[in-house]
């Protein structure tokens, strides 16, 4: 038997309010190919706190996420970062990881100097900060590989390492661990976990329920495009209100149409 429609009247519902939000949308839309991608969604992120972000495949997580970072324009509605205006000296706070990381064609030192030297920081400070990238992530003794040929997990972590050394105050992730072994898979979450015990707001898209559990602190369920449920991620696991939000959790197929 397939759920009723979800309830709109969660779609508003947004992450506890303990701490104030670093970051807001509000009724954000983006239509793309001739349909609507996201559909008025409202929510905040809240500093120093971790917000996963899940759904089924096709919700809109990853679009919902570029237009967080400012990386595609809304067709409608706002970002806010600390209660103004999204910009490039916000974005300038802001970093992203994708799931499949972009390497530039040299070696994974100079992939982190690089970053460094987008930022304008370059001598001493730069390859300074480059080493401890790289010690950061465990990849000091291949610093002088080529970054394009790198194992995936060694990528990532430098990916990673690459958004962390530009010290931002929040972090987006999407998925940064989906086609890692477990090994990598952890140093990952380690690496982002760390990040956040130094202040850092964690933003995550992920499809790994155990690893939400492990990371998360706030979680927001997309459907097809709006905001089915959100709120502290024990609560919404323990006690999912959206019907989407249940079927997701208990594996089940879900759609709109009702009986």
């Amino acid at each position: 038997m397939r759920d009723m429609a979800p309830d709109t009247s969660l779609a508003m519902a947004e992450a506890p309010s303990a701490t104030p939000p670093i970051l807001a949308t509000r009724a954000l839309c983006y239509e793309a190919g001739g349909k609507r991608r996201i559909d008025t969604v409202t929510l905040s992120i809240h500093a120093r706190r971790r917000t996963m972000i899940m759904g089924a495949n096709g919700a809109g997580k990853s679009v919902l996420l570029r237009l967080m970072h400012g990386l595609l324009k809304p067709t409608q509605g706002a970002v806010l970062w600390h209660g103004q205006s999204q910009s490039a000296v916000a974005r300038g706070a802001q970093a992203m990881v994708f799931q499949r990381p972009i390497m530039l064609r040299r070696s994974a030192r100079a992939n982190l100097k690089f970053a460094l030297g987008a930022r304008g920081i370059r001598g001493a400070a730069c390859a300074e900060q480059a080493e401890q990238g790289l010690a950061m992530a465990n990849l000091s003794d291949i610093a002088h590989s080529p970054a394009r040929l790198l194992s995936s997990g060694e990528q990532q972590r430098l990916a990673v390492a690459r958004a962390l050394i530009c010290k931002p105050e929040l972090l987006f992730l999407d998925e940064p661990t989906s086609s890692l072994d477990p090994a990598s898979t952890q140093m990952i979450e380690d690496l982002v976990n760390a990040a956040h015990a130094q202040g850092v707001t964690i933003v995550m898209v992920t499809h790994d329920l155990g690893q939400a559990r492990r990371m998360g602190d706030d979680v927001i369920f997309l459907h097809a495009g709006q905001v089915a449920e959100s709120g502290r991620l024990s609560d919404v696991l323990s006690q999912p209100r959206a019907p989407s939000t249940r079927a997701w959790l208990q594996g089940r197929l879900y759609t709109d149409a009702t009986l």
